[in-house]
This record gives C-alpha cells, sequence and structure tokens, in this order.
C-alpha cells in the first residue's frame, strides 16, 4: 500500500465506502497506527480497540490508495463517531469533512437520528463547522484534551 510515509501528496478521484474486507480493515489499522500511535503517541494498547469488531468502519481512497478512515459505534438510534484520520499527504483537501458527511449518509440508513463524538480539542472548530455542537467540559481521553459533541437529529 502506498502511503504518506515518504510525504509525497496522494492525487486522483476519492472513493469512500465501507471497509468490510479484511484487507480494507486491515488499511483502516494501519492509517489509524500511523495518525494516532506513531504520530500523536498514543499507546499502541488502545488502537485498535475492543469496539471494532462491532463498528462500521469506512475508509477513504485517493487514487486509488488508503487515505483515510472513521469508524461509528452504533447504539440504538445514536451513533458514536470516532477515530477519524487522514493521512498527513491527503491533509487540507476536504477529505476529512467527506469522510464525516458519507459516515452521516451511511448512519441515516442504519436507522441512526443522533451522532455524538469525543473531538480532540484542536480538531472542535473542524466539527462545528459540520454543524457538530459542544457537549459539557473538556476531558482528557487516551493522554489529550477532548470535548464531548453531538449532531442530530439526522435524516
Amino acid at each position: 500500500m502506498r502511503n504518506d510515509v515518504s510525504g509525497e501528496r496522494v492525487q486522483g478521484a476519492v472513493e469512500i465506502g465501507p471497509a468490510v474486507e479484511e484487507a480494507d480493515r486491515a488499511a483502516c489499522y494501519v492509517i489509524r497506527g500511523a495518525v494516532f500511535v506513531a504520530e500523536q503517541g498514543v499507546s499502541s494498547a488502545l488502537e485498535p480497540d475492543a469496539e471494532d469488531p462491532g463498528a462500521e468502519h469506512l475508509l477513504a481512497r485517493v487514487g486509488g490508495v488508503p487515505a483515510g478512515t472513521v469508524r461509528m459505534v452504533v447504539r440504538g438510534r445514536t451513533g458514536v463517531l470516532g477515530r477519524l484520520a487522514v493521512l498527513p499527504s491527503a491533509r487540507g483537501t476536504g477529505l476529512g469533512a467527506r469522510l464525516v458527511r458519507a459516515l452521516e449518509e451511511h448512519a441515516v440508513r442504519c436507522g441512526v437520528t443522533r451522532i455524538e463524538l469525543h473531538a480532540q480539542v484542536h480538531a472542535r472548530d473542524f466539527y462545528a463547522r459540520l454543524g457538530y455542537a459542544e457537549e459539557g467540559a473538556e476531558f482528557e481521553e487516551a493522554g489529550m484534551a477532548h470535548v464531548a459533541m453531538a449532531k442530530g437529529p439526522l435524516g
């Protein structure tokens, strides 16, 4: 899999879809490992986690190359968005926003009416631009400051 390790920008058509095949799931985990563990210093004991087997995962490819991922854990009519990760080579292209919108569309098809998430504090404005509202005070998760946010009703 060609990725951003070289620092080369990925280019080409964007495809976002469910990561149902084992190779697609593996690509999601590689991206998350690169972003969360290698780049942000999250403990490898937390990535992947126990929620992954039952979660809905989306994989974004740019020019056929895996470049981003997001997951949703469904709890009744609420979806919990998490693990949004975009490789550095695809950042600043709108891919993160496209992944969130694709997840929201998928959530509606799954009967989800509300999406909740724990945003890293530096990403709160990103989610606010996508219609998410803060709910409560900042807290620590995985050694970093986060804030709870939500959007709904959907659809």
